[in-house]
């Protein structure tokens, strides 16, 4: 399913569900957005369409026919929509809330609030948002890497991509094609487990070695993950080596960066209203990923590669 669609769907759902009294069809085409306004015959063909798709993955919409109106109206009753009490052991709980925890900014929830400000500003009564549809619709996932989203799409299309990447022992640049199997999370890096096409073999690709676009191919559903496959076992086993621990000498701008120099192991002033911080760190990508978030208050002198890892993260958030 495409995003276009996913994102369509899910204001359909939030329309009806916000709704205090059935919408026609008409008012629905107004204040969802993905429908087209101008074209009578394909509003209705992909209005039915969405609603056969949402009643068949269990959404119950209902429709309603006003004796005073001449179009049915439709909406979604909460207490039908909604799941029964769950009662949770203390780890499934745990899983859940670290499942919460891991969208910080999703395009979703901004159309959400779209949706629900179109139905207002059009005169239909919603709910308040602090209820369901406020906290549950706020995800949010944190992650610097520019590589992210396209990947996780990726991944949930079951779909090939290629895209730019910057080997760990040469640093030379090199395109990959890649059968996306999963991105996973450890010890604060994010990596994406596949099949290499140009290496016919498993590899685990580190996002923040990414040095550009992220480039789908292919069509959706072509890539199949193999049964059995461990994603976080093979993430383990390429982070299993144990990197020595370096300093990294960073100038930062007088009276900035307080989260730099509270780490920092020593701090002492330079010229033109610029300060030195002597840093200690394991892995440059992870120092480069802090360093950005500091925008032109901070830069890496030294070492090298750790320098070289912020100009690559700098110039793939530019493309």
């Amino acid at each position: 399913m495409s995003r276009r669609k996913t994102e369509r769907l899910l204001n359909l759902v939030i329309c009806l569900l916000a709704t205090r009294r059935p919408l026609s069809a008409d008012h629905i085409r107004q204040a969802v957005p993905g429908y087209d306004a101008d074209n009578d015959e394909a509003f209705q063909r992909m209005f039915e369409r969405d609603k056969n798709e949402l009643r068949e993955i269990g959404i119950p919409i209902e429709v309603h026919k006003d004796p005073w109106e001449e179009d049915p109206g439709y909406r979604i009753v909460r207490q039908s929509y909604e799941l029964p009490e769950i009662t949770l052991e203390p780890d499934e709980a745990a899983v859940v809330g670290l499942a919460a925890q891991v969208w910080q900014r999703a395009s979703l929830a901004e159309a959400a609030g779209k949706a629900l400000l179109k139905l207002r500003a059009g005169g239909v009564e919603t709910e308040e948002a602090g209820g369901v549809l406020g906290g549950a619709l706020e995800l949010r996932l944190d992650t610097q890497d520019p590589a992210f989203p396209a990947l996780w799409e990726a991944v949930r299309d079951r779909r090939a991509v290629r895209f730019p990447y910057r080997a760990a022992s040469s640093q030379t640049v090199l395109t990959r094609t890649v059968e996306p199997w999963g991105v996973v999370s450890r010890r604060g890096r994010w990596y994406m487990v596949g099949h290499d096409r140009d290496r016919d073999d498993a590899r685990v690709f580190r996002l923040s070695r990414i040095t550009g676009p992220v480039t789908p191919i292919g069509r959706p559903g072509d890539v199949v993950v193999p049964e059995g496959v461990d994603l976080k076992s093979m993430v383990g086993y390429s982070d299993a080596l144990t990197v020595r621990e370096r300093t990294a000498l960073i100038r930062v701008r007088e009276g900035s960066c307080q989260g730099l120099r509270q780490v920092a192991k020593q701090v002492r002033p330079a010229s033109g209203g610029w300060d030195e911080l002597e840093i200690d760190f394991n892995d440059p990508e992870r120092l480069a990923g802090w360093v950005v978030g500091f925008a032109a208050d901070a830069e890496v002198v030294g070492p090298p590669d750790a320098r070289d890892a912020v100009i690559c993260r700098l110039k793939g958030a530019l493309a």
